[in-house]
């Protein structure tokens, strides 16, 4: 991760002409290594953010974005002077909290919601991960901080950070990192020898390879849509491309894992470790809630899928 950092200080910001670039760096990460994207997508994803809230940083941090907001973990932000003020409250799935060194984190201030920035290794809350029992992504902890008492300084006006477009353009980038993570998967069998000799090998692959490529496609448009028209949100085509991101994954688990059987499974570490870390990344996932929202969409409006 740090030779990753290390060469690629800053990845292009979407919607400024080089989308596509920024999601085939993620998903060359992803490809490598599952845990690794997640920390490095949230971290140039803040880098993002800030940016288009015109909050720069001085130095290189790593960077993360808390955002979760289940109904058992609120936190409030009580403005002292100006922009700095004092959190309240605890925050959940807070990935990688005991390795970034600033986090972007969600938060409540009267009845508006807005961005802090908190220095971790400044404050050093409390972190509690030992509810985090997963196999897959367990390189990444994700627990819960407390925050009481922490100084945190606010990022743009309140709603800035839900209500710019960057929001949606950001939020794309996880399906680049699910896309490269599967096609690596998929490697695994495309470079098998009973890929070759057993037709049922290679009806698997051949519906791998649909799976990807149409995958592909459809992030290249939706890239070239966002740089087209940076100022609007693409809400749709985001929340399309996820999906179709997510059921790929799972088609390439799936027929990946039908066509050679346990033994990688057990035997290939790297190939193993990716396999339980996607499985655990893609439920990061709207599922069914995104899936009805294309299909309102669908029945409301106009079709999107004319030639």
């Amino acid at each position: 991760m740090r030779a990753w950092r290390a060469r690629h200080p800053h990845l292009p910001r979407p919607g400024h002409g080089e989308t596509l670039t920024r999601w085939r760096a993620l998903a060359a990460i992803a490809g490598e290594d599952v845990c690794a994207a997640k920390i490095l997508e949230a971290h140039y994803d803040a880098q993002a953010i800030l940016d288009d809230l015109d909050a720069p940083l001085s130095g290189d941090p790593l960077l993360a974005v808390w955002a979760a907001e289940p109904a058992d973990a609120r936190v409030q932000f009580r403005a002292g002077d100006g922009e700095h003020g004092v959190l309240e409250g605890t925050k959940a799935w807070c990935s990688g909290a005991d390795r970034v060194d600033m986090a972007l984190v969600t938060a409540h201030e009267d009845d508006a919601r807005v961005l802090v920035l908190v220095d971790l290794q400044a404050s050093k809350p409390d972190y509690d991960d030992a509810a985090w029992q997963a196999v897959g992504m367990s390189r990444v902890r994700s627990g819960r901080v407390r925050l009481d008492g922490v100084r945190a300084r606010r990022i743009g006006a309140a709603g800035a950070y839900l209500d710019r477009p960057g929001f949606w353009h950001g939020g794309a980038g996880i399906a680049a990192c699910w896309f490269g993570a599967s096609a690596a998967i998929a490697e695994r069998l495309r470079t098998d020898a009973r890929a070759a000799r057993s037709p049922h090998a290679a009806a698997h692959l051949g519906v791998v390879d649909m799976a990807l490529s149409a995958t592909a496609s459809l992030l290249r448009e939706t890239a070239a849509a966002i740089d087209a028209r940076p100022d609007e949100a693409h809400v749709r085509a985001v929340t399309r491309v996820r999906s179709v991101a997510e059921r790929c994954a799972h088609t390439v688990i799936d027929r990946v894992g039908r066509a050679l059987g346990p033994g990688p499974l057990c035997g290939d570490a790297a190939h193993a470790r990716r396999v339980a870390d996607l499985t655990v990344f893609v439920r990061q996932s709207h599922a069914e809630h995104d899936w009805a929202a294309l299909g309102a969409a669908a029945h409301e409006g106009e079709a999107s899928w004319a030639l």
